[in-house]
């Protein structure tokens, strides 16, 4: 591949932080993934800052937080705007991550990193794709395609290629994928049967990560019979179970597997309760009956053939709150998010059955180093812990008080600035001689005036509710049509069958919503309380792995067959990201392939061809340029000169020959810095850093020599010629040609062969038919 390739990560690299990554294909760049950690880590929005006006695009591959929790604040807080690429189950089900991971933060603090009108915003800008469909990128793209395919993990869990003109080779983005077919999802599409990859040539890049490089799995029946045996054995006890998951992802394939187990009357369940909570449980479920043609084939048969559906669940109960968990009989399982339990339902639900001995806690899936799961992964016998427990309570005595008098204070302050506008718009829109429309539609002329005293009045005449009217534009033909009003919303022919489900949900909606007025009451003032508590461990932890991703030897099986040219490790800790490149370096050591392990904000530059160079070419030179033709390309021969002291990004600043002095400078200092107080360390730490990056971004430009400066060339005759082809043009112009002893015979007089250097040679009288012919075969190159 020819073209300029740069990959710098933003965060997950030597760590198993969230993914966020940058890539560079010439002038065009892609944000790959925009992942947040558990704690909303802001190093990962501050790198991910420093490139924003960069990005030309983004590029989803799954609904969960580590792949997209940044998106809702890059989106409404910083202003990204560009091109968001994502599948129809990843638009859907990371609308959900993201709803239940702010309600399960403004439930128990004032969570101000983003809003739900954020998230709407952000997943506005999104353009949802399918699975093997190319998108052809335009503008700065153009000769770029993008291709999404199946990656497992989760539903509509994606892995993109990307391909730059034909050219040979292509990039390839897959971390977390799963080769392996589960209840609910195919295994991976990374290569087809015969091991090629898509496009029949092995990548020139891809990258992928090292998350489970040093892991082995168990089998999965040996992993369903763990969680069986647990279950079982703690609801015999007359002990409840809780299992840590996630919002719209894994839980989908624990969901399945579980309402399995209770129907199967041989496994005793179905005398026990099965729920499942987190703030869109409903939602969630209800996209997934909607979904079937993004799952496994058996799904994909059995709702075919059968009209089965493994969503509509015969024994588990949807919660959306703990009132309603409240109401379901114990002993239960209970299926609660989120998977790090750092929030939401599957913490407070810890904190209350952590001390019983007949519990049972799961994890299902191992989270960020430093989360409450993490901890209880890695040390499963711990005794006593110590946690931060946040909750939102109501506000009571003085400060009700305050709070009430602070609003009545605000509302009449509103009400005199409504009544204060409503009066200046009275005087200004009252012409003479007419009526003030008073209504929702335009008032006859004849209609009379309501008499009043002789001073004019302050308010409406029909004031009521603090609410101002719209106010009704119209002209000398009537009132202002606006077409909206009028443009009809695509009509879709829906089955029977669709029909009744589509009425029997609604009607299941609104016998949950057993409180009508809760919509319209307004919600009670509360306050936000932090305290620390100490828990003493006395419930059973069990880690049993539903995280649905490769393990360490299917990934290194899955790059053997790929046979990438070059491998970009990322997500990882050190140890394992080290022990990972290596593994590939000796298993594709027959091939030579390159493994990049980089660090946060280290940019690799993994361009095959290095005496490519990016450029900026002056109008002056532009002008005096002259192509030539070659194939779907034009060509020209330039003469100039390199000048360094442009920057031609988007800030379009000059740095000065004594700026890049000042940078050396710093950098050849730098190990006497120490002698400095702290502040004075960082603030010539982040000057150098300032400067050097101006250096590391300059692109130089070319400027045209003079005519006395400007050295001559030899003439360069650009193609590939066959003499096949030229045979067919001169047979097209009239003359005789035919080959003989592997030299081409033109009428008899000329002869036009292949020497050992493989140069054309034409040999023959000089004749008008000889040059002719030569003119010919000029024709065939492009001459620069």
């Amino acid at each position: 591949m020819t073209s300029i390739i740069k990959f710098t990560p933003l965060a997950g690299a030597l760590n198993e932080g969230p993914n966020c990554y940058l890539l560079q294909v010439d002038e065009f760049t892609f944000l790959l993934d925009c992942g947040w950690s558990e704690d909303f880590d802001m190093d990962v929005i501050n790198n991910v800052m420093k490139h924003i006006s960069q990005v030309d695009a983004m590029l989803l591959t799954f609904p969960d937080i580590q792949h997209i929790g940044a998106l809702p604040y890059l989106a409404g807080k910083i202003g990204l705007n560009c091109a968001i690429y994502a599948t129809v189950p990843v638009y859907k089900m990371g609308q959900m991550f993201l709803y239940d991971l702010y309600q399960s933060h403004h439930n128990i603090e004032d969570f101000d990193k983003f809003t739900l009108d954020d998230v709407d915003s952000a997943f506005d800008k999104i353009t949802q794709v399918k699975h093997n469909q190319t998108i052809t990128l335009k503008d700065k793209g153009l000769g770029l395609s993008i291709t999404p395919v199946h990656a497992g993990h989760m539903i509509g869990g994606t892995a993109w290629k990307i391909i730059k003109d034909d050219e040979e080779g292509e990039i390839v983005y897959a971390v977390d994928f799963n080769h392996k077919r589960e209840r609910h999802l195919n295994g991976c599409s990374l290569f087809e049967s015969s091991g090629e990859t898509w496009s029949g040539k092995p990548p020139q890049l891809m990258i992928t990560d090292g998350y489970n490089a040093m892991y082995q799995q168990a089998r999965r029946k040996l992993r369903d019979e763990q969680l069986l045996t647990r279950i079982i054995e703690t609801m015999r006890g007359d002990g409840n179970v809780l299992i840590a998951v996630d919002t719209a992802g894994r839980v989908l394939e624990l969901a399945i597997l579980l309402d399995q187990l209770w129907r199967d009357t041989r496994s005793g369940l179905c005398a026990y309760s099965l729920a499942m909570i987190n703030n869109v449980t409903y939602n969630v479920v209800e996209f997934a009956k909607f979904m079937v043609e993004w799952m496994s084939d058996k799904i994909i048969n059995s709702f075919t053939d059968q009209r089965n559906n493994p969503f509509h669940f015969k024994h588990l109960k949807l919660c959306h709150n703990l009132g309603d968990l409240a109401q379901v009989p114990q002993p239960k399982c209970v299926l609660a998010s989120t998977a790090d339990m750092e929030c939401g339902f599957a913490r407070q639900l810890f904190i209350r059955w952590a001390a019983d001995p007949r519990n049972t806690v799961i994890i299902t899936s191992r989270s960020t180093k430093g989360t409450l799961s993490r901890t209880l992964v890695d040390d499963p016998t711990v005794s006593r812990l110590k946690l931060e427990m946040k909750k939102r309570v109501p506000i009571i005595g003085e400060e009700l008080d305050q709070y009430e008098r602070n609003r009545a204070a605000k509302k009449a302050t509103e009400v005199k600035v409504f009544e204060e506008e409503s009066s200046d718009e009275s005087d200004a829109e009252e012409p003479v001689n007419t009526i003030q429309n008073r209504h929702d539609f335009i008032v006859p002329n004849e209609v009379p005036k309501k008499s009043g005293s002789f001073f004019k009045q302050l308010k409406k005449t029909f004031p009521m509710y603090p609410f101002i009217e719209p106010r009704i534009k119209w002209d000398e033909y009537g009132e202002i049509i606006n077409p909206d009003d009028f443009r009809m919303s695509n009509i879709i022919q829906v089955d029977e069958e669709v029909k009744a489900e589509i009425i029997k949900t609604k009607m299941e909606v609104d016998k949950t919503d057993s409180n009508p007025l809760q919509s319209v009451v307004e919600e009670a003032p509360t306050k936000c309380v932090t305290e620390t508590v100490f828990i003493e461990m006395k419930c059973t932890i069990s880690f049993i792995d539903f995280e649905g991703r490769s393990d360490g030897e299917s990934m290194l099986k899955i790059i053997q067959q790929i046979k990438p040219r070059e491998v970009i490790v990322v997500r990882a800790d050190t140890k394992t990201t080290k022990y990972y490149a290596e593994a590939i370096r000796k298993a594709l050591t027959s091939s030579g392939v390159e493994v990049f392990t980089p660090a946060v904000n280290e940019v690799v530059d993994t361009t095959k061809e290095r005496h490519i160079y990016q450029v900026k070419l002056k109008d002056s030179l532009v002008g005096t340029l002259r192509f030539s033709n070659a194939r779907d390309s034009e060509i020209c021969w330039i003469d100039a000169k390199v000048d360094c002291s442009e920057n031609v990004n988007d800030s379009s600043k000059v740095l000065t020959d004594s700026q890049i002095r000042e940078a050396k400078e710093i950098a050849d200092k730098e190990e006497f810095t120490m002698d400095h107080d702290g502040e004075d360390i960082i603030a010539s730490q982040k000057s150098s850093n300032a400067i050097n990056t101006q250096v590391a971004n300059i692109i130089p430009s070319l400027e045209p020599l003079s005519i006395e400066d400007t050295p001559g060339h030899q003439t360069c005759f650009i193609n590939e010629l066959r003499l096949s082809d030229f045979k067919q043009v001169l047979t097209k112009e009239g003359y005789q040609a035919e080959f003989i002893g592997g030299v081409l015979v033109c009428n008899n007089m000329l002869a036009i062969r292949r020497n050992q250097q493989g140069h054309i040679d034409l040999e023959g009288t000089l004749t008008e038919e000889y040059y002719a012919i030569r003119d010919l075969l000029y024709q065939q190159y492009a001459v620069v």
